[in-house]
């Protein structure tokens, strides 16, 4: 085997395994759909992580569709230096959560919530949410490759009480029709 296939063997291997070891983070929207005037809870989910020392993220979303009432550090990391960031629902954004380990320790590996975004459904349609500057670093302050996810929060209208209204008298009228009918049978 020639030189340079050995080395283009090896740089291919070493791509694919860094690619099978790379964490996904992933926004989980309960209840989805929804209805307007429901509350949405927005799980950020952080799977397959190495040693992950410190974090941060900011997420965009539609905001005639969705509004933050409230944002809520996970307790995957457990960090103590931490922030629930900003939060700008006229921009539809969450800006720099974060959270981060101090001292000499290792990072903390496995699956887990980095945050709970409670948004209320103001509008309706879809919105999708989705991150942007997103920062995982490990214990040695390295970049952790992350596969980034997004979620798409749809959102129905509620239906108008005429349109119930509607629905009883066509009840009504379609019982009325069959009692006739037995009644003539």
């Amino acid at each position: 085997m020639s030189g340079w296939k050995k080395y283009l063997g090896a740089a291919l291997l070493s791509a694919a395994s860094m690619q099978a070891y790379a964490a996904t983070l992933t926004p989980v929207a309960a209840p989805n759909p929804s209805t307007v005037g429901q509350t949405v809870e927005l799980d950020v989910q952080l799977v397959d992580v190495t040693d992950l020392y410190s974090y941060e993220f900011s997420l965009q979303f539609d905001p005639t569709i969705l509004q933050v009432s409230s944002v809520e550090l996970g307790d995957f990391l457990g960090g103590t230096f931490n922030s629930t960031g900003s939060v700008d629902n006229v921009a539809g954004t969450v800006s720099y959560v974060f959270s981060s380990l101090l001292g000499a320790i290792p990072g903390v590996s496995g699956t887990g919530s980095l945050g709970t975004i409670s948004f209320q459904a103001v509008g309706a349609g879809n919105s999708t949410v989705s991150f942007f500057d997103t920062l995982l670093l490990d214990s040695g302050q390295l970049d952790i490759d992350t596969t980034l996810g997004t979620a798409t929060v749809q959102v129905l209208a509620v239906p108008e009480p005429s349109t119930y209204l509607m629905l009883g008298v066509g009840l009504i009228g379609v019982a009325a029709l069959r009692r006739r009918q037995l009644a003539r049978g």
